[in-house]
This record gives C-alpha cells, structure tokens and sequence, in this order.
C-alpha cells in the first residue's frame, strides 16, 4: 500500500497543479453598435382591427401566434422531418462529441498494459526475458498556463454556438412554412379571381361574337374582347404553376407528402395574425439566437487567444508507470517484483521561426474578426427588426386603402356595364373598368399577402418561435457560461 501511495503522490500532485491560471484575456462583451431603442415606425391613418399581444415575442409560443389548426400541423410535421433542422441537431452532437474530447485532455489518460521483451547478447548466451504488467499514463500535459483548458473553453463555446444555431434554423423553419403556406393561400385567392374574370370575360366574349355576328360590334370590339379573354388564360396558367411550386416548396420544407387538400379551405382574407407591441427597445435584441450564436463565436476566439499565448512557456508533460515485472510470464502476477516510474519531461521553445507569435497573431485576428462580425449581426438585427416594425405600421392601412380601390373599381365596372349594353357608353369604357378591376382585386391579394408575411417577419426577428429559456447546452456541458 505504501508503494502504492508512493506513486499515486507525485500524480494527484501534477493533477492538481494543472490548470492553475489561464493566459485568455478577460472576455468583455461588446457594446452594441445601435441605438437604444428602435426608430418610431410611421402612424397609421386607421389603427390596425386585429388581435394584438402585449409580451415580448420571444415569450409567445408559435403554437399561440400561428392559431391556425392546418398551418400547426405543416410546422409540427417540418419539426420532424425537415432535413435542414435535422443537419443543426447532428452539428450540434459532433461539436459535444469534440468538446468532451478536448476536455478529456484536461485529465490524465490511464490505461492498462502488458509488454513482454525477449533478447540475447551472443550466440551461446542464455535469452533473457522480462515482462511487465501494470497501469500507465503516457504523455498526460501539466497545464500549468492553462493552454489546454483554453482549447477545452473553446470547444465549450462552439458547441454551444451550435446550439444557438439550432435555435436559429428552429425558428427560421417556422416563419418559412407559415410564409410558404401563406403564399399557397394567396396565389390560391389570386387563382380563384383569375377564374371569375376569366368566366366573366368568356361572357362578354360570347355577347360581343353576336353583335359582330349581326353587325352591332365592330371587328375591333371583337379582338378586343377575345385578347382579353386571352390574357386571362395565360394569367390563369401563370398562377396554376405558381400554386404548384407553393405546393412543392410546402413539401420540401415540411419534408413529407402534405396532408391532402392542405389548404382545406383556409383563405388568405380570413386569415389574422396578431399585432406585436412597439417601442420596444433594442436590447430584446439579445434573445435572437443568431446574436448569442455570434457572441459564442466571440468567445471561442477570446479562448483562443490563451491557447496561443501558452505556447511561448515550456509545455511540461507526464509518463508513469506502475506495476509488476518478472523474468517469467507465470510469475509476472504472483511473485514479480512491484515497482513504479514517474518521467517528467519540459520543452522551451526556443527558436521557432516566428511559429508561435504567427499563431497568436492570427489568434487575435480571428477575435477582431468575431467582433465584426458579432457588431454585425447586431446591426443586422436591429434594421430587420425596425423594418418589420415600420411595415406592421403601415401595411394595414395599404391594405385598407387598397380594399376600398377595389370596392370603387368593382362599381365603376357594373356601371360601365349597365351604360354599354344601354348603349350609353363605349365598349373601350368597358373593357378599361374590366381591366382595372382585376388589377385591383390582385393589389388587394398582394397587399394582405405583404401585411401578414411583414408580421412572421417580425414575430422571426424579435427571437419568437424559441421558448426554451433554459440552457440545455450549458446543462448538458456541465459548465455554465459567464458571458449570459
């Protein structure tokens, strides 16, 4: 037992001497490159009729924000399936798998080992044997200036970049199948419009063939008419193929067959998404997953930096050995001699040809790099977020200016009607107001489709969609992270 402790002694003493100080630099976040609050977004004329919530985005779940039962069901299938999101979960299983490698360095590696060596000094010499048995730490890197615990940080910080990035596919998926559905359901609207004029225009085609046919109407009233007939049905071949890429796009985002008849009767008119609150300020910045992504980014480089700068003092490594030897293999576990090796080993680099200040410098590089590019996506955030903002201001009153052109378009086109055939009014008059009020009805679509992609958009960049408020990365690491 004595010898034993003998060996055990030096070991739990170079254990406990590793690690002792970090040459990292003190990580600072940097101060966000943005104003304090968000711009004031443009009074609307009418305030907007529909449901409002007053808490922070990043607190609703999209289950509350996206009521719709069909919309639910696509984005509950593409959590599922989508193999955008199933690329983020495996990133973020190989970047834990690296980090408990790194870490694992940390700790001395022991293992078991039998080695047996035969040999002989001349012809008539007796072979002599000897085999040894025991336990061994090859190799194991005293960190006495904490190179290795600053890979171990940085590998700590990158997995949970992972996870943020995770976060952020998470939460782009769900603001693209409600974005793609909500294009299906307009271009449905925009296809059931093109039908109805299309069979208004056959009509009047068909009263304006026997006019001409008893010559009341003109050869040019009759081309007129059936251009546009002719342009209603290349209009109308135009949306069908739209609606199948709707359809096709809803596939490959939900990452299965849809459900049939997807849409089962939901129409973009009859569909509200809620108002989100204003003046908020920009610091609810910080909860957007891309951001904490970047701020990760920022500290693994930071970590780096320690991990560069180590390397200009002496790297001391450890070799031990315990066990049993014997001259034979029968006796290597009975009656071998005991006994134990301890092989310190300190290298100072001396003259590297300018390797190690190379590799701090590109260490400090890579951390004005993540700077730049942490400020920038802040940057970005901030001007996604007040444009979304200035769009939620004014995209309803776009809308309702654009429903009472059309409801005047529509009244001018059933006069103009009842003038021509009383013979009050040209046929020119007629086909203006026919082809006015399609233009409308479409603005119409457009307009509501802009106004509720503009309210995913905000929902997405205020960091909704994600309600976890735990850290699972850090739980599962084990380690918490100072810079939250």
């Amino acid at each position: 037992m004595m010898k034993q402790m003998k060996f055990v002694t030096p070991l739990a003493l170079s254990m406990a001497l590793a690690g002792c100080m970090s040459l990292a630099p003190d990580y600072e976040r940097p101060a966000a490159p943005v104003a304090a609050a968000f711009p004031d977004a443009p009074q609307a004329a009418t305030p907007p009729a529909g449901p409002k919530i007053d808490q922070a985005p990043v607190t609703v779940p999209w289950q509350q924000y996206f009521a719709d039962v069909r919309l639910r069901q696509l984005i509950d299938l593409a959590l599922v399936n989508n193999r955008d999101l199933r690329i983020a979960i495996a990133n973020i299983e190989q970047a834990r798998a690296q980090y408990r490698i790194t870490r694992a360095d940390r700790l001395p590696t022991v293992g078991l080992g039998i080695s047996g060596n035969r040999q002989t000094v001349g012809e008539d010499q007796p072979i002599e044997s000897v085999y040894q048995s025991g336990l061994q730490v090859t190799a194991f890197e005293l960190d006495l200036f904490g190179r290795v615990k600053s890979l171990s940080d940085a590998a700590l910080s990158q997995y949970l970049a992972t996870e943020e990035a995770r976060k952020a596919t998470h939460i782009s998926l769900i603001s693209s199948v409600a974005n793609a559905w909500l294009q299906l359901l307009a271009d449905e609207e925009l296809l059931r419009i093109t039908q109805e004029t299309l069979k208004t225009r056959q009509e009047s085609d068909r009263l304006t063939t026997l006019r001409f046919e008893n010559g009341v109407a003109s050869r040019l009233e009759l081309q007129q008419s059936r251009s546009l007939v002719e342009t209603a049905l290349a209009t109308l071949a135009q949306q069908q193929r739209l609606r199948a890429q709707d359809v096709n796009l809803l596939t490959a985002l939900v990452g299965q067959p849809l459900p049939a008849e997807v849409s089962n009767g939901a129409t973009l008119a009859g569909t509200e998404l809620p108002d989100l609150p204003g003046g908020l300020p920009s610091d609810l910045l910080a909860n957007r997953p891309d951001i904490r992504q970047a701020e990760q980014a920022l500290i693994a480089a930071n970590a780096n930096i320690g991990a560069a700068r180590a390397n200009f003092f002496p790297r001391i490594s450890l070799t031990a050995t315990a066990g049993s030897a014997s001259n034979q293999l029968s006796g290597l576990f009975d009656s071998g001699t005991w006994g134990w090796t301890f092989a310190p080993q300190a290298v100072l680099p001396i003259f590297d040809y300018g390797r190690n200040s190379a590799t701090l410098g590109s260490a400090r590089a890579q951390r004005d790099i993540a700077v730049a590019q942490y400020e920038r996506a802040i940057q970005t955030a901030f001007r996604e977020v007040a444009d979304a903002l200035a769009g939620q201001a004014t995209f309803s009153e776009q809308l309702r200016a654009q429903q009472a052109v059309t409801e005047a378009e529509a009244d001018r086109f059933n006069l103009s009607d009842l003038r021509y055939r009383s013979g009050a009014a040209s046929y020119l008059d007629l086909l203006d107001a026919q082809r006015s009020l399609f233009q409308s009805q479409q603005l119409t679509v457009q307009a509501n489709l802009l106004r509720l992609q503009n309210q995913v958009a905000l929902y997405r960049v205020l960091g909704g969609g994600w309600t976890d408020a735990a850290e699972p990365a850090a739980q599962a690491a084990g380690t918490p992270v100072a810079s939250r």
